[in-house]
C-alpha cells in the first residue's frame, strides 16, 4: 500500500484525536493519559471522517479516547519509542517486519494480553506468529492479481481465458503491442513492494524462497527484464511503485497490469477485469503473498495492566466485533472466511479476489527474520536485471 501525506487533526475529549508524530504528544503512559489510548497508525491518508477513521473511534473502549498518531511509515518510530519508555499502546506495523519487531523485543504476546485469535484463516493466523506465540493480529488483507482491459483485449484479438501460463501471458502481451498498444505495467522498485510484486512470478516458476538463488529466481527475473527491454513494460517499473505502477495502467493505453485487490473498486468502475497470475507452466495459477499491517501491542517497560486491558479490547472490536466494517473501510479483504464471504455479498467487485484471498501466502512464516535478508538480496537482483546490469 502506498500513504499519502501525513495530516495532523486535532479533536476535543470524545472525538478523534490525531498526532502527527509520536513526540507531538508525549508519553502516552502518563498518570494524565490514563484514559487516553495511543494508537500508532499507518493511515494518513484518512482523516477522521473517512470509514476508517470513523471506525477507529468506534472502537475505542469505553472511558477511553483513541488518539491516532499518524505515520507513513510506523516501524522506525515504534522503534525508537520502545527504546524511549515512550511506546503507543496499540500499533500497526507491516506483516513481513513483525519477526524484527519480535526480535528486538518491541511487542507482547496478544493472547496473553487478552486478543482474541480464534475464526482465523489458518495462513494469514499463522504469520502473526512467531515460536508459536501470536504477536500480531489481521485485520485485513490485500494480494495480487492480474487485471486487463476488456475492449484493448478484444480489439487485439486476444482472449482472456487463452492467458494459462508465461508462454501465452508474453503471446497475449505480444499480439497487444502489434495492435498499437502498450503491454503491462507492474512494479519492480527496489523496496519490499517490488518483491512483493516479484514473488508471483518466482512462486509460479517453483521457486523456494529458502533457495533464492535457484533457476526460478532467474526465471521470474528474466521474464520482467524482458518485458522492460522490449518495451512492454514502462522503463519506469524500476522506480515505480505499487501506487504509481497502476496510475500508469489508469492514464495510458495499458491492456494489463500487474496491482493489489485494493484497486479492484476502481477497475471496477472503468470496466477492467482481472484474471488469477499465471504459473510458468501453467496448470494451477502462481501462488500469491498476501499483504496488508498487523495491529501489535508494543511493550512497556512500565506497563500499565488496566491500559494494556483496554488496549486489548480495542484491538478485539477491530479485528472481530467489527472487522467487516474495518476490512471494507479500506478496501482489504477480511481473514476470516464467514466474515469475507459477507464482504463479498457487500461489494461484488471483489468476487474474483475470493479464491487468492483463502490460499495467499505469508512471506516469514516459514523463514521468519531471515526473510529480510533473502527479500534485500531477491530485490538487488531484481533492479539489476531491469537495469540490464
Amino acid at each position: 500500500m502506498t500513504f499519502n501525506n501525513t495530516r495532523k487533526v486535532v479533536a476535543a475529549i470524545s472525538t478523534l484525536a490525531i498526532c502527527g508524530s509520536l513526540a507531538a504528544c508525549g508519553s502516552s503512559n502518563s498518570a494524565t493519559d490514563d484514559k487516553n489510548l495511543v494508537f500508532l497508525d499507518g493511515y494518513p491518508q484518512y482523516d477522521e471522517n473517512s470509514a476508517w477513521g470513523k471506525v477507529v473511534q468506534k472502537c475505542a473502549p469505553d472511558g477511553y479516547t483513541v488518539e491516532r498518531q499518524l505515520q507513513d511509515e510506523t516501524m522506525n518510530p515504534l522503534t525508537t519509542a520502545v527504546k524511549e519508555d515512550n511506546a503507543p499502546d496499540i500499533a500497526m506495523i507491516d506483516n513481513p517486519t513483525l519477526p524484527s519487531a519480535v526480535d528486538a523485543g518491541m511487542v507482547v504476546d496478544l493472547e496473553a494480553a487478552g486478543v482474541k485469535t480464534d475464526g482465523f484463516n489458518e495462513g494469514i493466523i499463522d504469520t502473526g506468529k512467531v515460536d508459536g506465540v501470536q504477536y500480531g493480529i489481521s485485520y485485513g488483507i490485500n494480494t495480487l492479481g492480474l487485471y486487463y482491459k476488456p475492449d484493448i483485449l478484444e480489439k487485439a484479438g486476444v482472449d482472456p481465458a487463452s492467458i494459462t501460463d508465461w508462454d501465452s501471458l508474453n503471446a497475449a502481451i505480444g499480439k497487444v503491442v502489434d495492435a498499437g498498444y502498450k503491454g503491462i505495467t507492474f512494479s519492480g522498485i527496489a523496496t519490499e513492494e517490488g518483491v512483493f510484486q516479484y514473488l508471483p512470478w518466482f512462486w509460479g516458476a517453483g521457486g523456494d524462497l529458502s533457495k533464492p538463488d535457484s533457476q526460478a529466481a532467474q526465471d521470474a527475473r528474466d521474464l520482467l527484464a524482458g518485458w522492460v527491454s522490449k518495451g512492454w513494460a514502462p522503463k519506469s517499473s524500476t522506480t515505480n511503485n505499487q501506487s504509481a505502477a497502476w496510475d500508469v495502467f489508469m492514464s495510458e493505453d495499458y491492456a494489463f497490469a500487474e496491482n493489489g485487490s485494493w484497486q479492484a473498486q476502481s477497475a471496477a468502475e472503468k470496466g477492467y477485469e482481472v484474471i488469477a497470475i499465471p504459473s510458468k507452466d501453467g496448470g494451477d495459477s502462481a501462488p500469491v503473498p498476501f499483504g496488508g499491517e498487523f495491529l501489535v501491542l508494543p511493550y512497556h517497560k512500565t506497563a500499565n495492566d488496566a491500559k494494556q486491558k483496554a488496549a486489548a479490547e480495542f484491538v478485539n472490536c477491530m479485528t472481530d466485533t467489527n472487522l467487516l466494517e474495518v476490512a471494507e473501510s479500506i478496501g482489504y479483504l477480511a481473514p476470516k472466511d464467514d466474515v469475507l464471504e459477507q464482504q463479498l455479498k457487500d461489494q461484488t467487485y471483489l468476487a474474483d479476489w475470493a479464491e487468492p484471498a483463502s490460499s495467499a501466502q505469508g512471506r516469514t512464516t516459514e523463514l521468519g527474520l531471515k526473510y529480510e535478508s533473502i527479500s534485500s538480496g531477491l530485490s538487488q537482483k531484481l533492479q539489476d536485471a531491469l537495469n540490464q546490469k
